[in-house]
């Protein structure tokens, strides 16, 4: 058919347009022969005429069908044009967010300018060993082409990465490297890969900078060879560098940067290692502040230094070699700031103060001299003299720059070279794969010699990509057994030819540079004069200054200014003559001379286009142009020597915007990078090429029933193909696939939808027939029943009389009044019996009414007052609680009062003590001085001296004393303070008691229901407390005792006082001593106060602990505030209001005691008994201490007689005995509040210990009457429990004994039918033997015939064998077993039974050598068998199955008593005796565990390549394809053509396998549940992963085909009765609602709503993934409106957590368990199968 015949009503075109580059039309009208204009109409709904030249008509380009828009694969496209690709590359771009797209051999690339979730290492696995167009197209699966034909062809591969200047080369780049790295580990401890992925940064940071299109611009190209060995895993990798832009280094345009490193070390010039550098500001350095801008929106230049200066050291660079080239880089900063003056018309000079040049010196090691000296001057070599000349300071200016460009080259390069040498590993290279990050065609407004050797290196590769192309072509067509015709394409070699042939651009260029004299100019013209016959070259029509060529992809326009000096790349000798006398090694070895053929000589012979110009001496150096075009042929001959795979980077906007897609600006670089040339190539022969499976399932609409009825598809598809299109030269037909001519698919598709359309309105016709029909028969219908009554109504007419009339008009009149009366007297009737019945009804409602408001109100009294009831009863519950913890409270109180009174007699009696101890030495003193007075009456006038000493001593002495009586007088009075205030103190403690009690009631009511919950749990903590208060008890004992004890010794003390007393009386002048003594003893009194005192707050602190150890369930508060309370100070210790502090504490434990006494009267009353016991304890020594206390009042009254004689008989101290006397009767006044205060507490104490008893008494009899009411219940449904499980066991029981009986009998008729068959052998040999005597030996035949009784012999389960034959079993029953034999496949697990029972008798012999020995044994053989058959899944099953039995064994048989439940009386007596065998069952369960991994892994590799073709590629519903066109990427040279092909069907009969193997191997029920699962879980992940990362994958008949493949896997488990308890669909739920997805409406709000609640499984990456992926297979479906993914995504937005990751981890394993599952087979009755050769083992 011929292409003007497509120009038809509805079909749409391509028009050119200024803004949009192309617009799509309709056509409205025909397009005929002849027509001047063809009848368009703008999707705007504006019409307009397109003309034509009637001569030779250029029709507009017609647009593909709506079906082939978005294809991966731009060569699917029926029509192969400009438009149609700008299209596709759109709406993939903007609507799908589809970033990559195939067409032809090259990969296109959009840069986003947005972070994708598509590099991860899933994806990257994903894409791993994936054929090329089996997956959406993905820099991924280039490297993987590129990979996987290196490791099958042995062949080199290239990938060659080209674009403008911010399209995304570099991280395409990286990112293939990448996927190298991670696809061929090499296991090396050398870390080969992050080395090579470690050189990108500092490539970066010495080769990018920031250019006007870009932030990271790569300034020159990067071809990185990647070497691998012969395992194809990476060994190391080379990187060649071209044409750095060197210019750079010196200057920059407005906005742009230098390169990256300058920027960081500024950054980082405030650290100290870059202290010795001199840094200063990047705004402050000339070379780095010439574009203006001197930071970067979004790039910290000091983090980037770090990873920097990070990977220099993880590629081994040395921190020296570090430090050298940040000196050269900060040198090369400071040469930019030396300031250059002009000395003259025609001189220059550089100051000598200058700190930068001084600085730059300092930093190379340079002689300041000589460089100041040769930057202005210059030295010419003449014939007889040589002259030094200085120079102006625009030349010098440009020496100092061309300095620090050529320094900063020899860095680059030196940097380079380091880090090759740091990737190179020692190893033989097999292969390697090249990536080629180089610039692409560039073209500015003025462009220079950079951009001219740019797109001379772009001609050079495009010439290479249009023959590649070329070759393909003829491979794919050879291939096909299909004519191959030439095919006209473009070729650049003119172009090139111009560039570099002899007299080119290039050769006149180096030739004019040989002249000293040589300019710009003079160049140029040589170029007009030579070059303008030339059709590819022009000169511009207003300039002089510059020249044109048509290159490839558009005409570039050079200025000429400055291409001989940067060919050139001058730099003086005097200056590199400078630089070679450097004491920096570093720079000096960069300008060493060059040995000759030392450069770019690898053993590579290159053959320019002509032979190049020997320089004659060292001043004519090579060009930079010829080694630009030397090192461009180098790597033209490694290209060619590989396999290329190009991709092609494309900006999509200035503005760098995100998804935004700027047509102008894309188209440019689509025709500069080739892609356009491919399609053109394409579209020459036959660009569509669709496989015969995919052309029928397409157009077998388009078949007749003839044509369908035919089996061979090939010829039905060649019968309606030659029936359809006439012009055979319109397709041709070959072996696998057809190849149509541009324009043949658009045409079958556009017959395909007429079909449909035709079909559609033949539908529509016959059913709006079929509606008309119906409408009009009903019609018809009523229009006859019109008729009828109408005839009917004309006959009655003509038969009817005037008269008769007028009788049927009266007897109508007297029927009206008749009737009217009738229905007036029934209407009466009706009424009154309405009113009636309503009256009734309204009074029995009334009454109703009345009853139910008097019920109510009878309700609410009764309430009433059983509320009021209840009320009181509750009232009376809490008062009769508060009475009893009221005498609790006050019971413990006085208990504690008497306590502290106690102390307090104990301390009085002590000072009494001590006090009657002084009158005693007094009064000895006194005798003694009576004996001296008697003695001495001769000495009458020293007496009367010394009787005067002795008054004027006794007078200070009565002082004293006088003033001790003050003293004791002020004690006096405080003591009887603090008892008022005590008093005062206690009864304020009892009003706070009482207000505390009323809250606490209302806590305990609160807290009573937690504590019955809580019964068993307080059980042991009650005994606990009553021991810890049996403790305490024994500790007041103890302290009693001790008390005593210091009673005695203070009864020792006044002995000894007693004995002072009389040694004074006896010595009068140790009278002033007594002074001394009573400061002692006042200290002594004052220790044991603060002795007593300790006591007391130990005794506090106990009382504290025990307080919070009774009160373990109070709120944290009122503990703190207990222990406030408790601890309130040291000092008042003694006084009533620390008592009832303290007290406060227990008493609050008393009132948790007593509300657990309600509940256990056993508690209760141990606790009441303690109470008792502690009163009656307190009572006897309260009554031990009065004893004490009168007795000590004896001796006072001793004591104060003894002092009364004294006073009569001397009166030194009168005053002594009123002093005693008053302190008597206040101890006598003490002693009676004692008293009182103790009956007091002992009455309250008995009254509270009655009502607690009754108390007590009441809720235990209460509590004895629920218990034995809920004890009947109790037993009566304990009763019913056990009955029913009488039943269940009896069944189980029965079932259990008929399968264990089952087995017995299978495994005794199978030993006895071997054992028969010996028999039978034997037999026959004795029958033999005995033939020639039966004559003779008739009778004793006779009797050796008779049956011998047989003895029955009971075996116990244990197998002997000897040490030595161990290698024997486990050879025999491990290593040589096989996993299909007869005997194994009847008794499953028999190899477990044997080994266990092997280990029965070890145990049985308790011998820990030959039992530890043969455990390993058995374990090492496992292991081995399991490593020698890694890939055997029938050997895994077999040792899984029985490794978990054994494990059961182990358990079963162990002796403990969880695992022995089920066991049966002769099993519980197999038991293992003697040794402990829990270590090796945890042994075993690390071997099952591993070989349950290995078993999983094994399934999930066979698997694998039947997952996604059977889930996805098959078709499993008839009737319904899915399939589309595909394009040049299916013709992958990766792809074998004899793959099998999979369907569902082999996926579940190899799940069948795998099933009905592990049920013959018997293993457990729970263990294949858990394998199907992990199994289930990988169908599911592996194909989700596949449809998120297919587009071909996302339609809605696809989604169709999965929804009925996962019910064929349902059905699957539902066969083999596994879906209860394996959890296998939970896991396909992420694919389910995948497939959900791809069917549902997706256009309304409440669609979106709908996705959000059905898909909870699924992320919000990988919903808006198959969103964007979604594509329509026919014209009837609709696309996915960006709109309504943007309205998804702000709804999924707030969905909390989730995961970000877009793909499912495959590699994901679930954690097995083995449950325990004990086994009914008797070992006893296990027999030993002859097959397995185990004669040398005995049944014991």
């Amino acid at each position: 058919m011929a292409l003007s015949e497509l120009y038809t009503k509805y079909n749409r075109v391509w028009i050119p347009d200024e803004e949009h580059v192309w617009k799509s039309a309709e056509i409205l009208r025909d397009f005929k022969p002849g027509d001047d204009a063809l009848q368009l109409q703008l999707e705007d709904g504006t019409e307009m005429l397109y003309s034509l030249d009637t001569s030779s008509p250029q029709l507009p380009h017609l647009r593909n069908p709506d079906i082939l828009v978005g294809e991966n694969d731009l060569t699917a496209l029926s029509y192969l044009h400009e438009p149609a690709v700008l299209h596709n590359l759109k709406v993939r771009f903007v609507e799908s967010k589809i970033i990559y797209t195939y067409c032809g051999i090259i990969l296109v690339a959009v840069n986003p300018y947005k972070q994708l979730h598509i590099y991860g290492d899933a994806v990257i696995n994903a894409y791993s060993g994936q054929n090329m167009g089996d997956m959406d197209p993905h820099i991924f699966a280039v490297a993987e082409e590129a990979y996987k034909q290196m490791a099958r062809n042995n062949k080199n591969q290239s990938i060659i990465v080209s674009g403008e200047s911010g399209a995304g080369k570099t991280v395409s780049a990286r990112y293939a490297m990448r996927y190298f790295a991670m696809v061929s580990k090499s296991g090396s401890r050398t870390h080969v890969e992050d080395k090579v992925l470690a050189s990108n940064p500092i490539t970066e940071a010495i080769g990018n900078a920031k250019t006007t299109r870009n932030d990271n611009s790569s300034r020159f190209g990067k071809y990185t060879e990647i070497s691998f060995d012969r395992r194809y895993q990476i060994i190391g990798a080379n990187m060649r560098t071209y044409l750095l832009e060197k210019s750079r280094v010196v200057s920059q345009s407005e906005s742009e940067r230098n390169y990256h490193i300058f920027y960081q070390m500024c950054a980082c010039a405030d650290q100290p290692e870059f202290k010795s550098l001199r840094l200063l500001r990047a705004d402050e350095f000339r070379y780095t502040s010439m574009g203006g801008e001197t930071a970067i929106e979004g790039v910290d230049d000091r983090k980037d230094m770090e990873e920097t200066r990070r990977t220099f050291s993880l590629l081994g660079l040395t921190e020296d070699f570090q430090a050298d080239v940040f000196k050269v880089l900060a040198g090369i900063l400071h040469l930019g700031n030396v300031e250059i003056r002009n000395a003259g018309s025609d001189r220059s000079s550089i100051s000598s103060s200058d700190p930068h040049i001084a600085a730059f010196c300092d930093l190379l090691g340079v002689s300041p001299d000589g460089v100041t000296r040769w930057l202005c001057h210059r030295r010419f070599v003449m014939v007889t003299e040589t002259v030094v000349k200085p120079v102006t300071s625009k030349r010098a200016v440009n020496a100092r720059d061309a300095l620090a460009k050529q320094i900063y080259a020899h860095l680059f390069d030196c940097v380079i070279q380091k880090i090759n040498a740091a990737l190179q590993v020692p190893g033989k290279q097999h292969s390697f794969i090249g990536v080629l990050d180089i610039y692409g065609f560039e073209t500015f407004d003025i462009n220079s010699f950079e951009q001219f050797c740019i797109n001379y290196a772009n001609e050079k590769l495009q010439q290479q990509f249009n023959l590649h192309v070329f070759k393909l072509e003829q491979e794919e067509y050879m291939k096909e057994d299909i004519p191959w015709t030439l095919i006209d394409f473009y070729d650049n070699q003119p172009v090139i030819d111009l560039i570099e042939a002899k007299m080119g651009i290039l050769d006149l260029l180096d030739e004019e540079c040989l002249f000293p004299q040589g300019t710009d100019q003079n160049w140029l013209q040589k170029l007009y004069n030579y070059l303008a016959d030339n059709p590819l070259f022009e000169k511009p029509r207003m300039s002089n200054e510059a020249f044109i060529i048509q290159h490839f992809a558009d005409k570039v326009e050079y200025q000429c200014w400055g291409f001989l000096e940067k060919n050139r790349d001058t730099l003086y000798e005097e200056l590199i003559d400078t630089m070679r006398t450097s004491k920096f090694p570093l720079l000096a070895n960069f300008f060493l001379e060059e040995e000759p053929g030392g450069v770019g000589s690898k053993g590579i012979k290159v053959r320019p286009a002509r032979p190049g110009v020997k320089p004659t001496n060292k001043n004519l150096r090579t060009t930079v142009g010829e080694k630009f075009r030397s090192s461009l042929y180098l790597l033209m001959e490694t290209l060619n020597a590989t396999t290329p795979h190009y991709v092609r980077c494309i900006k999509p906007n200035e503005e760098k915007m995100p998804f935004e897609y700027d047509s102008k600006r894309v188209v440019q670089q689509l025709r500069a990078c080739g892609v356009l040339e491919t399609i053109h190539i394409s579209a020459q022969s036959y660009p569509s090429r669709w496989t015969y499976i995919e052309f029928y399932s397409r157009y077998s609409i388009l078949m007749s029933q003839q044509e369908l009825v035919l089996t061979d598809k090939k010829q039905t598809c060649r019968t309606v193909l030659q029936r359809l299109i006439q012009d055979s030269n319109q397709y041709k037909f070959g072996r696998t696939k057809i190849f149509f001519r541009a324009g043949q698919v658009a045409y079958l598709e556009k017959l395909r939808l007429d079909r449909l359309r035709g079909a559609c309105v033949t539908i529509q016709k016959h059913v709006r027939g079929w509606s008309h029909r119906r409408t009009f028969l009903r019609m018809r219908e009523a229009a006859i029943i019109l008729q009828q009554y109408v005839r009917g109504q004309r006959r009655i007419r003509k038969s009817v009389t005037a008269a008769a009339l007028k009788q049927g008009w009266a007897a109508v009149v007297i029927q009206r009044y008749w009737r009217g009366h009738l229905t007036r007297q029934i209407f009466r009737m009706v009424r009154s019996s309405s009113i009636i019945i309503q009256a009734f009804t309204r009074g029995w409602i009334a009454r109703k009414r009345y009853k139910k408001m008097v019920e109510v109100q009878k309700a609410l009294i009764l309430q009433k007052y059983a509320r009021a009831w209840l009320a009181r009863r509750r009232f009376q519950t809490l008062r009769r609680l508060v009475h009893n913890v009221q005498l609790s409270y006050r019971c413990q109180q006085l208990r504690k009062k008497l306590e502290d009174q106690g102390k307090e007699n104990c301390g009085l009696l002590e000072r009494l003590t001590s006090l009657a101890g002084a009158h005693a030495q007094g009064l000895d003193k006194l005798h003694s001085l009576e004996a001296q007075l008697g003695k001495s009456a001769t000495e009458k006038a020293s007496l009367e001296e010394r009787e005067k000493k002795s008054k004027e001593d006794a007078a200070k002495t009565i002082a004293q004393l006088q003033q001790e009586k003050d003293g004791f007088i002020v004690q006096k009075q405080d003591l009887e303070k603090k008892l008022a205030d005590t008093a005062t103190e206690m009864k304020d403690g009892f009003d706070q008691i009482k207000t505390t009690l009323k809250e606490d009631l209302e806590r305990e009511e609160r807290l009573r229901k937690i504590a019955e919950n809580n019964l068993d749990l307080q059980k042991e903590d009650h005994e606990k407390e009553v021991e810890i208060l049996r403790e305490e008890n024994r500790r007041l004992k103890e302290e009693r005792v001790r008390l005593q004890r210091q009673t005695e010794e203070g009864a020792q003390v006044n002995t000894d006082l007693q004995d002072q007393v009389i040694q004074l009386t006896k010595h009068v002048k140790v009278i002033p001593e007594l002074r001394k003594d009573l400061h002692n003893l006042q200290t002594q009194r004052d220790d044991l106060d603060r002795r007593m005192k300790g006591q007391s707050e130990e005794a506090i602190a106990k009382m504290s602990v025990i307080t919070r150890q009774l009160l373990g369930g109070m709120m944290e508060e009122e503990v703190i505030s207990l222990h406030v309370l408790a601890s309130d100070g040291p000092e008042q210790i003694y006084e009533a209001g620390d008592l009832v502090t303290a007290f406060d504490g227990l008493q609050k434990a008393s009132r948790v005691l007593e509300r657990k006494q309600k509940e256990q009267k056993e508690v209760s009353d141990s606790q009441i008994e303690g109470l008792m016991f502690k009163v009656e304890h307190l009572q006897n020594e309260n009554n031990q201490l009065q004893k004490l206390f009168q007795e000590k009042m004896s001796v006072n009254d001793s004591i104060g007689q003894e002092v009364t004689r004294l006073n009569q008989e001397n009166m030194v101290i009168p005053e002594l005995k009123q002093t005693v006397s008053e302190l008597q009767r206040h101890k006598q006044e003490l002693e009676e509040q004692l008293e009182e205060q103790t009956r007091g507490m002992t009455e309250q104490i008995e009254e509270i210990s009655k009502k607690l008893q009754m108390n007590v008494e009441e809720e235990a009899t209460q509590r004895r009457l629920l218990e034995q009411h809920e004890q009947v219940k109790r037993e009566e449904v304990e009763r019913r429990v056990e009955e029913l499980e009488e039943v269940l066991r009896r069944q189980k029981n029965t079932e259990t004994e008929a399968k264990t009986r089952f087995t017995q009998e299978a495994s005794r008729l199978t030993a006895e039918n071997m054992d028969f068959e010996e028999q039978l052998d034997m037999k026959d040999r004795l029958i033999r033997k005995l033939q020639n005597k039966i004559k003779s030996l008739q009778t004793s035949e006779k009797a050796n015939q008779m049956p011998a009784p047989t003895i029955p012999k009971e075996y116990l389960g244990m197998l002997e064998y000897k040490r030595e034959d161990e290698p024997k079993l486990i050879q025999y029953i491990i290593l040589d077993l096989k996993p299909r034999g007869v005997v194994v496949n009847m008794i499953p697990n028999m190899a477990a039974q044997l080994l266990f029972m092997c280990v029965r008798h070890a145990d049985y012999l308790n011998d820990g050598a030959k039992l530890k020995s043969l455990m390993n044994a058995i374990i090492s053989g496992v292991k081995k068998v399991i490593t020698d058959h890694q890939a055997d899944f029938e050997l895994l099953s077999f040792w899984l199955s029985n490794m978990y039995h054994m494990l059961n064994c182990l358990k079963q048989y162990s002796g403990e008593e969880e695992f022995m439940k089920q066991n049966s009386p002769r099993q519980k007596k197999n038991c293992l005796q003697n040794f402990d065998l829990s270590e090796h069952r945890q042994i075993f369960s690390d071997l099952a565990i591993r070989i349950y991994h290995q078993f999983i892994s094994v399934m999930e590799k066979t698997l694998m390549p039947m997952i996604v073709p059977g889930m996805l590629e098959h078709e499993s519903l008839q009737g319904i394809s899915s399939m589309k066109p595909t394009g040049f990427r299916k013709r992958s040279s990766s792809i074998y053509e004899d793959q099998e092909i999979y369907t569902i069907s082999s996926l579940l009969q190899q799940l069948s396998l795998y099933h009905s193997t592990m049920s013959q191997h018997g293993m457990e029920e729970g263990l294949v549940r858990q394998a199907v699962k992990q199994t289930f879980f990988l169908v599911g992940a592996a194909t989700l992963n596949n449809i998120l990362l297919r587009k071909d994958m996302c339609s809605c008949r696809k989604g169709m085909q999965i929804r009925c493949n996962i019910s064929y896997l349902e059905e699957w488990l539902k066969e083999k009765d596994l879906v209860q308890g394996t959890s296998a669909m939970e896991t396909l739920k992420p694919l389910c609602q995948a497939a959900w997805l791809l069917q549902v409406n997706k256009t309304t709000d409440d669609d979106a709503k709908e996705i959000i609640e059905q898909c909870s499984e699924l992320n919000t990456v990988q919903i808006v993934k198959i969103l964007n992926s979604y594509t329509p297979i026919d014209d009837f479906e609709k696309r996915v409106a960006p709109s309504f993914v943007r309205k998804v995504q702000g709804l999924l937005q707030d969905r909390e957590g989730g995961s970000s990751q877009l793909m499912l981890d495959t590699q994901y394993r679930f954690q097995v368990t083995f449950p325990f599952t004990p086994s009914s087979q008797a070992l006893e009755l296990l027999q030993l199968p002859s097959s397995l050769r185990l004669g040398f083992i005995t049944r014991i």
